[in-house]
């Protein structure tokens, strides 16, 4: 398959390219890095994407922004980042992506742990993860010529545990190869409107 997979640079991105690597062909994109730069936050950059890669079996999304602080501080605008960033940016590269992937292809979205399971200052990384939850059972009845779309929710992966060392009391981290195959079975697998949690 010929997988499109943005944020490949990334932490979970390299995760995803680690364990789909070596079955697949894989166009790696960045804002600033990988085979074909864009910017996810930008329709326009997204579009553009797509007419560079050309067809794709698979889009994989490992990217997007949030606001971490108390919420007492929080603003809208501090809200509207994950909001436009990794919920409007995710769910453009499906929405732009449509007539760009195969029949029977498959959309992978990225949200996270703290829906589920919150931590203190996290309240923007929980809404944004829970739209995307919601995007993805809703858009799964909706979508054309077979094509399925998931999202990960996965935990703090190991790599990442020292980066937000305090910020996740009692959270155990999660090994990125498993991340990875969450990723596979999305991707290589059948099901479609789920969201995949590794914890």
């Amino acid at each position: 398959m010929k997988i499109i997979i943005v944020g490949a640079q990334g932490t979970i991105g390299s995760a995803v390219c680690d364990e789909l690597g070596s079955r697949h062909e894989l166009i790696k994109v960045g804002r600033s890095s990988g085979d074909v730069h864009a910017d996810m936050a930008d329709r326009s950059s997204i579009e553009a994407m797509y007419r560079k890669v050309g067809q794709a079996d698979a889009v994989v999304c490992a990217a997007g922004a949030v606001h971490f602080g108390p919420l007492t501080e929080f603003t809208q605008e501090q809200f509207m980042l994950g909001l436009t960033n990794k919920v409007m940016g995710q769910v453009n590269l499906v929405l732009a992506g449509f007539n760009h992937i195969s029949d029977g292809g498959s959309f992978t979205l990225t949200s996270g742990v703290l829906d589920r399971d919150p931590v203190r200052m996290g309240a923007g990384a929980a809404t944004a993860n829970g739209a995307l939850g919601g995007f993805v059972v809703g858009a799964a009845i909706e979508m054309p010529r077979g094509i399925r779309i998931n999202v990960v929710s996965p935990g703090l992966l190991e790599p990442s545990a020292k980066k937000y060392e305090g910020f996740f009391p009692g959270h155990e981290p999660v090994p990125s190869r498993r991340v990875g195959l969450a990723y596979a079975k999305s991707v290589e697998g059948a099901i479609t409107g789920k969201v995949i949690i590794v914890e």
